[in-house]
């Protein structure tokens, strides 16, 4: 008989996953891994997602992976920019390149540009173009238009950036600097090697284990919401996987060396940063936030603020201005959890702003 998995049990599995019922004690680049990469649609989220994890991190540690390569910010899972290791980077742009390759033939701003292009030549081009240095999107835009001068140079630099796996560089994303997006083929920027052999064939089933390991369990639909691309349930389903229900009889997957935390695993007070991938990644978000609160989180032009996290559901959320950190809950909270989320916003505007004169947290009524 199979097992089912409460709605509390899934909460607090995805918390244990996802390094948030407490602290851990790795480092930055194992906990990219260990999580399956961050959300960057923005540049910075990923150092908040790990202020929110690690014990001790500090936002030098982040920017010297992204200095020396050992993490990339790249277009992966869904068609948004993620930060992974260059291995994960490597490994899974081929798994979900049919996404791109959709995108050129549906997108509604760039496909009837380009329709009638070689894309094979124009992706060619722009390898040899990226070949010499990074370039940031207008310029190789504008180069490329140089031989397709009746095409848009944003749908040129689109198509470069779906046919080949582009890097966005330093110093964007550097945490304290500002910078343009300036693109580099990600094969050339981590040094992979070149070689004449036949190279792996792309593994859907390692990203589904990937997933699991830092999502689980879950569904197939879930895994298919994060990943942004479909049929994965035929892999999943040749997989040795272990198997249970939820309390809506929907078939969840797993690890069969991991195990589910008991629903009563105490969830102390959370900040999670805007984007997090913890409120991103599943077709069936309720396991962390309701519906109704999910609408006042992500706005509708697709930003995702900070959330406050209460016993293991989202429960407002946080925007800092400078020095200064504003919480706004959308019920009444405990006075033991509102204070204990106050003294994680001081921590926060700290590590965020350590040399500012004056820094204030400021709670708003509920609403």
């Amino acid at each position: 008989m199979t097992t089912t998995v409460s709605r509390p049990a899934l909460n607090r599995a995805t918390l244990e996953r996802q390094l948030l019922l407490r602290r851990a004690k790795m480092s930055a680049l194992d906990a990219v891994e260990h999580l399956a990469g961050l959300q960057a649609q923005a540049p910075f989220p990923p150092y908040y997602a790990l202020w929110a994890r690690l014990h001790g991190f500090r936002p030098a540690e982040l920017a010297s992976l992204l200095e020396s390569r050992r993490v990339v910010r790249i277009a992966l899972m869904r068609g948004t920019v993620h930060l992974v290791t260059a291995a994960d980077a490597l490994a899974w742009r081929p798994v979900v390149q049919v996404l791109y390759d959709r995108d050129l033939k549906t997108n509604t701003q760039h496909a009837k540009a380009l329709a009638g292009l070689d894309h094979d030549a124009v992706a060619g081009a722009a390898q040899d173009l990226l070949a010499g240095a990074p370039l940031a999107g207008t310029a190789l835009g504008t180069e490329l238009a140089r031989h397709w001068p009746d095409v848009p140079t944003a749908s040129l630099t689109h198509l470069a950036r779906a046919r080949l796996p582009l890097v966005q560089t330093p110093p964007r994303a550097i945490w304290g600097k500002a910078g343009q997006t300036t693109y580099a083929c990600l094969d050339e920027w981590v040094g992979a090697p070149k070689t004449p052999q036949t190279p792996p064939p792309p593994s859907p089933a390692s990203l589904i284990a990937r997933y699991l390991r830092a999502f689980g369990p879950a569904t197939v639909a879930d895994v298919q919401t994060w990943a942004g691309i479909t049929r994965l349930g035929e892999v999943a389903a040749e997989m040795d996987l272990r198997r249970y229900r939820d309390p809506d009889g929907r078939e969840l997957l797993d690890l069969p060396e991991l195990s589910v935390p008991d629903e009563d695993v105490p969830a102390p007070p959370r900040l999670l940063g805007p984007f997090d991938q913890t409120i991103l990644s599943y077709a069936d978000r309720t396991r962390v936030i309701s519906d109704d609160y999910r609408k006042r989180v992500i706005t509708q032009n697709g930003l995702v603020k900070g959330t406050l996290l209460v016993d293991g559901y989202v429960r407002g959320f946080w925007e800092r201005k400078a020095t200064v950190l504003e919480l706004s809950p959308f019920e009444k909270l405990p006075k033991r959890d509102l204070a204990a989320l106050e003294s994680a916003a001081g921590r926060l505007v700290s590590w965020a702003e350590p040399g500012a004169e004056t820094q204030e947290v400021r709670i708003h009524p509920p609403s």
